[in-house]
This record gives C-alpha cells, structure tokens and sequence, in this order.
C-alpha cells in the first residue's frame, strides 16, 4: 500500500475496497443485451413506504446498469417483509421473470419479533430461488435503527436495493453459462 492509499485510509476509517467502494454492475455487452431481453420482478414490502419507496428506485438504477429498461420490471407491494417470500413464490410461478429482487426493511424492537421475521423472511426468499429454479434476491435492510435502514436504502453503493439488483442479474448470468 502506497503512502497515499495509507493517508486515504487513514482519512475516511476504510479500506480502499470497501463496500462503498464497490464497483458496479460489471457486463458485457452481450450480457446486458441478455438480461434487457428479460423480465424482472420487483416484490416490496412497503411498512416503511418512504424507505421502500428509496429501495425500488436503488433496485430500478441497478438494473439500467445491467441493460435493463423501467418496461422491462414489475413491482408488486406487500404490507411487510413476512409476506415477501409468497409475492415472489407467485412471481416465479408465473414462469415470465428471469428473477426477482425482494425488498424491505425490518427495525428492531423491543420484542423477539424482529428475529422471526427476519429468519423466516431471509429462508423464504431463498426457499422460492431453490425451489423455483427462479433466481431470487435478499434485499432487505435488517438493522437496530432507522438512521441505519435510511444510510442502507437509496443512493451510494451499500443501497439493498441496487445490490439486489445486481444479485438477481448475476444469479440470472449464471444460471444461463450453466443451464444454456
């Protein structure tokens, strides 16, 4: 590491390669023409409306940066993140989208309330994926506070809905080179 990189980090308390510093969403041409041919779905839990509101539009630019168009995404809202494992069983059920991106955000509470939702919300999404062959997304903000789900939701790299995105497109390009 160079003096300067030392100085950087030293400046801003991270590494060079950081999550904040992550590229974005790295394709071919080829690949983004792909995916831009395809159907994506979008399942958000809208309890916090205006930081579901940040993800959908995070999740939207992610998906522009893999050659997908706004015509090309189908958002469907659930009240919270409990029911977005069945929004997304549905949409892979249907048998139009390439992959589905699931987003929301759970803030602790006084109660154990939180763990079940989140342990339950996290397998349910990875249950439709595994079970539909339907790549599916964990895009959901588990934090203690809401200042913590606002630095997570919109904008910047660490926004869960653009790194859902790029997941959902990634699980998609792979699924392509091993299946065809």
């Amino acid at each position: 590491m160079s003096a300067e990189e030392t100085t950087d980090q030293e400046a801003t308390g991270r590494r060079e390669n950081a999550p904040d510093d992550a590229p974005g969403f790295d394709a071919s041409e080829e690949e983004k023409q792909f995916l831009g041919r395809k159907e994506w779905a979008i399942c958000v839990a809208n309890f916090y409306g205006d930081l579901a509101e940040r993800l959908i539009g995070g999740a939207v630019e992610g998906f522009a940066e893999g050659g997908v168009t706004l015509a090309s995404i189908q958002t469907y809202e659930v009240p919270g993140a409990f029911e977005l494992p069945y929004a997304a069983k549905v949409c892979a059920g249907a048998g139009v989208f390439a992959g589905i991106a699931c987003l929301g955000v759970v803030i602790r509470g006084e109660t154990d309330h939180y763990d079940y939702v989140c342990s339950e919300t996290a397998r349910g999404i990875m249950d439709v994926g595994l079970t539909s062959g339907v790549p599916a997304s964990f895009g959901v903000i588990t934090c203690d506070t809401r200042e913590q789900a606002e630095a997570r939701a919109g904008g910047g790299k660490r926004d869960q809905g653009r790194q859902a995105a790029y997941a959902v497109m990634r699980a998609a390009l792979n699924r392509k080179k091993v299946l065809g």
